[in-house]
């Protein structure tokens, strides 16, 4: 091609041609992929910054898997947590049932004073049997504590029950005014213990207490209602160890960590507990052991209550961590879409851009090609007069 001699115009021609011709191959090219920046050779700065956010828009698209698991374990516990309260909602039911049921003994305990006082309902001291300082010993019966009650020198009825209503026992004054102890029904399948008065000693004692009567019928339904009682505790159990996702169960003791930038820095850690039946501080019932009065299932809704207590302040704790990461996730996704855009905005084209400039180099290149013809003319003269 060296052998060729072009003269200066058609050179100058040609020249132009080659650039229109590379300029309309770059406006082609954007619009064909749609990007003015296609590798660092376009435009280094703009092509690396751009990478550098399209990477860290998919590092960070890579952890919202993660914290959608994430949510999807603490709904799993939020879940676990509602059907919790609702197991111990029946649980109390339950107990409740047994404060309604009949009493579960046809007779009371009672312990009788071994003669008739002198004094009255109003002031007990009579000064012979009952003196003023004399302790008496109170002793303990279900749900209750041993203590001790002193005689003063005007001691009434209505007094000594106020002492006694600790210990689920009453006093009273019968026909032949003997003095009575008598268990309450919280205490109803208790025997009283051994009653006595110390210190400034009258001559009043007290025989050994009657053993309350139990009532078949009645001990059956509470036999039946302690068998629910512990079935709705074993649900409990259960319940709590399905309470899982993805193998993480935050009632079972497990903990989860969350990670919400590329870096690691920004973090949230749930600690788990352990919400089966021991955990929330409840256990199984004995047959013909528990539920025999109301001390009984007083005790059962005393244990269901600070149950329900723990249950309701981690579903709020619970709660709080999944909004914080709800809000990440939510924070993360318009992120992403900033550092995309961002990138965008420094690699994409303008397809109506490009397309005017497609529009004029076309045109360029037509007046080009026209140009060179003119340019070739003066060549084809001398041809003609060779010719």
């Amino acid at each position: 091609m060296s052998g060729i001699v072009l003269s200066a115009s058609v050179r100058q021609n040609l020249l132009s041609l080659q650039s229109t011709a590379s300029l309309l191959a770059t406006t082609q090219n954007a619009l064909a992929t749609g990007n003015k920046v296609n590798s660092a050779l376009d435009n280094p700065t703009n092509f690396f910054t751009a990478q550098g956010l399209n990477n860290r828009a998919s590092d960070i698209g890579n952890l919202l898997d993660s914290i959608g698991n994430g949510v999807q374990v603490l709904q799993a516990a939020n879940t676990g947590l509602t059907s919790l309260q609702s197991l111990v909602d029946t649980a109390k039911s339950i107990a409740n049932q047994v404060l309604q049921a009949p009493a579960g003994y046809t007779t009371h305990s009672t312990s009788t004073s071994s003669a008739a006082l002198t004094g009255t309902a109003t002031n007990l001291v009579d000064g012979t049997l009952i003196k003023s300082g004399e302790v008496l010993a109170i002793p303990a019966t279900t749900n209750g504590t041993a203590s001790s009650f002193t005689f003063g020198a005007t001691t009434s009825l209505a007094q000594l029950n106020t002492a006694l209503a600790a210990n689920n026992l009453t006093a009273s004054l019968d026909s032949s005014n003997n003095l009575v102890f008598t268990t309450t029904n919280d205490a109803l399948s208790s025997t009283i213990g051994t009653i006595a008065l110390s210190g400034t000693t009258g001559s009043v004692t007290f025989g050994a207490a009657t053993a309350p009567t139990a009532d078949a019928s009645s001990q059956a339904t509470r036999s039946s209602l302690v068998s629910q009682y512990n079935n709705i505790i074993t649900q409990i159990t259960t319940t709590a160890q399905d309470s899982s996702f993805n193998g993480i169960n935050l009632l079972f003791g497990d903990n989860l960590k969350l990670t919400f930038d590329e870096t690691g820095k920004s973090t949230l850690n749930v600690s788990g507990v352990t919400f089966n039946a021991s955990g929330l501080g409840l256990s199984s019932l004995t047959v013909g052991t528990d539920f025999l009065d109301n001390s009984s299932a007083n005790a059962a809704l005393t244990k269901l209550s600070a149950a329900s207590t723990q249950l309701r302040t981690e579903a709020s704790a619970l709660g709080s961590n999944l909004s914080v990461v709800q809000l990440r996730q939510d924070f993360n996704k318009s992120l992403i879409n900033v550092l995309q855009t961002g990138a965008s905005n420094l690699t994409l084209a303008d397809p109506n851009e490009e397309a005017a400039n497609s529009q004029a180099l076309s045109t360029r290149q037509s007046i080009a090609t026209s140009a060179l013809a003119l340019a070739n003319q003066s060549q084809q003269s001398v041809l003609q007069l060779l010719r």
